[in-house]
């Protein structure tokens, strides 16, 4: 209550909110009006009504609480631990579990503050990248469709949180178009945080530019004083409302999330993050186990000790044709191109046709590359002498490439190289889509020699393999006649068919300056 009487300090306001909250924790929407007096008109309505509402106050600008009235959970320790865990590591990730039950004793401000410190001390500000490469990801996952439809429909939007600035600002301005973020600044000295926040938030742009204000907020949240007692009107959405939320669908996202780093492949809240430590020890085991049968046995005792261990593969074929069925030859051996999504594409491949095959790839470290089971092969993106290495390979036999250069976590594909598409004409197509619970196998700034080994410490790792029809004649480049970016836009349009995947113009190069602010040359 005391929180109510500072928000607002008018006696018969504060009685009035004390009377609300003791009487009833359902209400859908409280809206009140603001003015030199006390105020005038309190009226309850709900989410429908709220958003029709919209359309006549589209022109005025919104101050939201980003915890309060945009996000369904109003638990901020899940963006705590995953900086923490991706910037600081895995001991400053155990720490800050190990204090979560003093965090919530201590009271809400005090708490923020353990978080804050926990998370971002020592961590250098240049190389923090987790506020625009990890958590765009999390924040999406999280907001509520409702709110995003209120806040979505004002033209000028102005967000308060909690959280400091330097850790949301990316997610708001780059994913929802914020114009403003009113939030603490982070301190620091010579280049590294020091773990604290300033005292107060600058609001000066919401108070000198906006002259009428809508707020929107939560029921039970506290706020800051200076920047709401601006607004005309304020909204507040209550908790059990919050609850009945529906989480905003993927294609809704304002702006597509196609490219997102870190290797929590979940939401880290403190049960879950409690369940991962108790796995770590069982994982790391379980993944040495793993790579031991990968590396040291043939493919048909290897795949079904895999699946007894966790591992699920499933395989799709297309059905043979007159031509394989009589044994057709032909000079060398097949071009299987296949969409990148880990490492382990093409031994997921060569287990399916238990077989195997070499592989070429456009990054790889070298201790993957030695301990690999099956021939691969870095290329230079030289094309005359990457040409000339997959030639010599296809002599050999059958051979395996990602022509994304590579792995997409999401249901895009990258744009292809069309090199392959001179290589030969018995190219198939494969379509490959992998469902982690705990880790991603892949990563733009962290060390991509543990790639293999994060994916094979999940549980349960599902790799779906749909090898397609082998390309017409009439369809290659070499026979057909088709150009080679004929050839290779037709791959990958059958590719993201059969995964419904959606094919962009992205490249590799423009994955690692979105997520490493590198080329990504390895």
């Amino acid at each position: 209550m005391a929180k109510i009487k500072k928000l607002f300090p008018l006696k018969a306001l504060s009685l009035l909110f004390e009377t609300l909250l003791k009487s009833s924790g359902k209400l859908p929407y409280l809206r009140f009006k603001v003015s030199n007096g006390p105020a005038t008109q309190f009226k309850f309505l709900k989410h429908s009504t709220l958003v029709h509402r919209t359309d006549e106050l589209a022109n005025q600008t919104l101050v939201f609480h980003l915890e309060g009235a945009l996000l369904k959970s109003c638990s901020l320790f899940p963006y705590f631990m995953l900086v923490a865990f991706e910037a600081g590591g895995l001991f400053r990730a155990l720490i800050l579990l190990l204090l979560y039950p003093l965090v919530l004793l201590i009271g809400k401000e005090l708490g923020l503050r353990i978080l804050v410190f926990v998370s971002f001390v020592g961590i250098t500000k240049e190389k923090f990248r987790a506020g625009t490469t990890i958590l765009p990801n999390f924040f999406l996952e999280d907001v509520g469709c409702e709110g995003f439809d209120i806040v979505m429909s004002y033209k000028k939007r102005v967000a308060v949180t909690g959280m400091p600035k330097f850790m949301i600002e990316g997610f708001l301005r780059d994913y929802l178009g914020i114009d403003a973020v009113v939030a603490r600044e982070l301190k620091e000295f010579r280049g590294y945080f020091l773990g604290l926040v300033e005292e107060n938030m600058d609001a000066g742009l919401v108070i000198s530019e906006c002259t009428h204000n809508i707020g929107l907020g939560c029921f039970r949240k506290s706020h800051d004083q200076k920047i709401f007692s601006h607004c005309k009107e304020i909204y507040l959405v209550t908790e059990a409302e919050k609850k009945n939320w529906q989480v905003l669908p993927r294609k809704r996202y304002p702006k597509p999330l196609i490219f997102h780093d870190g290797r929590l492949a979940f939401r880290p809240t403190p049960f879950a993050a409690l369940i991962m430590f108790i796995w770590l020890p069982f994982g790391f085991l379980l993944n040495i186990t793993r790579a031991i049968i990968f590396i040291s046995l043939p493919f048909n005792l290897s795949t079904p000790l895999l699946a007894l261990s966790g591992f699920i593969v499933t395989v799709s074929k297309p059905e043979p044709t007159t031509a394989s069925i009589n044994g057709e030859n032909k000079p060398g051996g097949m071009l299987y191109v296949c969409n990148h999504r880990t490492l382990l594409d093409p031994l997921f491949l060569s287990g399916v046709l238990m077989n195997s095959v070499s592989a070429v790839t456009y990054s790889i470290s070298k201790f993957s590359e030695v301990i690999s089971p099956i021939k691969t092969v870095g290329l230079s993106r030289d094309r005359e002498k990457d040409g000339k290495i997959m030639k010599k390979l296809l002599s050999q036999g059958d051979l395996v490439v990602c022509p994304e250069g590579t792995t997409c976590r999401e249901p895009y594909l990258l744009r292809f190289s069309p090199l392959f598409a001179e290589m030969t004409n018995e190219i198939v197509p494969v379509a490959i889509k992998l469902q982690v619970s705990l880790f991603y196998g892949s990563t733009a700034s962290g060390l991509k020699c543990l790639d293999s080994t994060f994916h094979l410490m999940n549980p349960n790792p599902m790799c779906s393999v749909k090898i397609l029809n082998k390309l017409p004649s009439c369809q290659t480049h070499n026979t057909g006649g088709k150009s080679k970016f004929e050839v290779n836009n037709h791959v990958q349009n059958q590719i993201a068919a059969a995964l419904g995947f959606e094919c962009t113009n992205l490249t590799r190069k423009d994955k690692y300056a979105i997520l490493a602010g590198n080329e990504g040359i390895v």
